[in-house]
């Protein structure tokens, strides 16, 4: 069963610090969309229609070259948001996003979000801070696939996925292959390094279930030489 429009908006930690008042403000406004997997909720470029909150399912946001080649971002699970930038600067939407199983969105347009800013004039800062913050993780990303080797970030990235899971086993949020596009690599080295990992102990892997066996070994493994 997805969040509710209220529940979802409360669990995001876009607006973690919202008062009630504000959160029910919010959730008033907000229209619920379905997307099947692999659709695409908004495409790199567009103009934004508003903040997306997601109330069921997962998505992956990423970039794509000239070329035709896609480097994934980060993947976002519910209850969380995407779009929330070009709703301050009026920008183009920066990335694509597209549900990675059944996903259940709920769209606050931009005008909506204004007005309740407008309304609630504490809103705009408590969001600008989780802004920021989510600003310092895309910055790590970004380290993360320039410096070190593949199999630093890939012990990085299994660290990260645990920390989102709140524990240390838990599904695989991602395929081999978008995995692969996370870490600017190929899906056959990363299913190589996985290999190794649970060889070598660190890792146990159970069809799509990760379970890291020795945490700190893992954090070695993702220290990176700059």
């Amino acid at each position: 069963m997805p969040f509710t429009k209220s529940e979802a908006l409360a669990h995001t930690s876009l607006f973690a610090d919202l008062t009630a008042a504000e959160t029910a403000a919010l959730a008033g406004r907000a229209i619920e969309r379905r997307f099947a997997p692999g659709e695409v909720l908004f495409h790199e470029g567009e103009d934004c229609p508003g903040l997306f909150v997601l109330g069921q399912g997962s998505v992956k946001i990423f970039k794509t070259s000239p070329s035709g080649r896609e480097v994934m971002l980060t993947v976002e699970s519910a209850p969380s948001s995407v779009a929330e930038v070009p709703l301050f600067d009026d920008g183009p939407l920066p990335a694509t996003v597209s549900a990675i199983d059944h996903v259940v969105a709920y769209l606050i347009h931009k005008q909506d979000f204004r007005q309740v800013c407008r309304q609630h004039p504490d809103v705009p800062l408590k969001v600008l801070a989780m802004i920021g913050r989510r600003l310092r993780t895309l910055v790590g990303i970004v380290e993360s696939v320039t410096f070190g080797s593949v199999r630093q970030r890939l012990a990085r990235t299994l660290l990260d996925f645990s920390e989102q899971a709140g524990r240390e086993s838990f599904p695989l949020p991602v395929t081999h292959q978008e995995l692969a596009l996370r870490l600017g690599t190929v899906r056959e080295v990363v299913s190589r390094n996985l290999g190794r990992f649970q060889a070598e102990g660190l890792i146990r892997i159970e069809q799509r279930q990760i379970t890291l066996l020795d945490k700190e070994g893992l954090a070695r493994e993702a220290e990176t030489e700059f």
